[in-house]
């Protein structure tokens, strides 16, 4: 690995941490609920893409609920591994968001999504190759120029593997943020999707990944397909993730958490409870 360390400057950006606190998604279903109840959870974090209207209904919930809780956006657009560049709008509408919205992260995920002038909805698997590691640390490192701020990347599920990966996934993580100066939203339900697809090992992608540069973690539960397991987004945690859950404690000491449940979303309540289990792990792990 030979590209240069990060520049002091992207590490003076780095934002405070959130308390290590239990979170829940907000969705538009719950967005009443969360106004009048006032959910006693720790942070919120919406999908960044969702509130790049300058004005509207959402926009206004949204600097409502940053009125009365830390809030983290996720992005799901930037498709940072394309190898086609973009045309920048995206970019700076995401700006405009943190500049209003102020969040406690600003997150997106290791992938790619835009080819041959089109965008695919799908956050899709980059080869972990040096050549891939290289376009994501100049595109993270752009990214946090134009937010001046540190960036948070996602490990991703994936459905295929690629014969060119050189670099096993976990030391790839911890060598763009190495690089890049960006943390790291450590999704525990995606390490175990893929440890179920691929045959990889979860514990093994997590002890290559440094402990001070994991930020924030997500959970959520997954599906069984027909020739593999999905990650829907769509269902409680399952028993094996809290498991992995329990290791990702151990290792990365307290993190702030999130339940993520994007498909066939519940009453605001089961998420509560989800929410509250997680602030229940976090509180029983004894912390390394």
């Amino acid at each position: 690995m030979t590209a240069a360390t990060a520049s002091p400057d992207v590490a003076a950006r780095r934002a405070d941490p959130i308390p290590a606190r239990a979170g829940i998604g907000l969705r538009h279903h719950h967005y009443r609920a969360v106004i009048e109840s006032r959910p006693p959870v720790g942070w919120l974090e919406v999908h960044s893409e969702n509130y790049f209207g300058a004005g509207g209904y959402d926009r206004h919930v949204l600097r409502e609920v940053r009125a009365r809780y830390p809030v983290s956006l996720h992005g799901v657009g930037l498709a940072l591994g394309s190898a086609e560049d973009d045309d920048g709008s995206h970019l700076a509408k995401l700006c405009d968001l943190v500049r209003e919205i102020d969040p406690v992260f600003v997150s997106e995920h290791l992938c790619w999504g835009r080819a041959l002038g089109r965008h695919y909805n799908d956050l899709l698997p980059l080869p972990y190759t040096e050549e891939a590691l290289e376009l994501m640390t100049a595109r993270v490192g752009r990214t946090q120029d134009a937010l001046q701020r540190q960036i948070l990347i996602e490990n991703i599920s994936s459905y295929v593997t690629f014969r060119a990966s050189a670099i096993p996934e976990g030391e790839f993580i911890a060598e763009l943020a190495r690089r890049s100066g960006c943390g790291v939203l450590l999704d525990v339900n995606n390490l175990y999707v893929n440890q179920l697809n691929h045959g990889t090992d979860a514990l093994t992608v997590m002890n290559a990944i440094p402990r001070e540069i994991v930020h924030e973690i997500h959970l959520a539960g997954y599906s069984r397909g027909p020739d593999c397991v999905i990650d829907t987004h769509g269902d409680r945690v399952s028993a094996a993730v809290w498991r992995l859950y329990d290791a990702a404690l151990e290792r990365f000491g307290p993190v702030s958490t999130l339940v993520e449940w994007d498909t066939d979303i519940p009453a605001l309540e089961v998420l509560l409870g989800e929410a509250r289990r997680t602030a229940a792990a976090m509180k029983g792990a004894a912390y390394a």
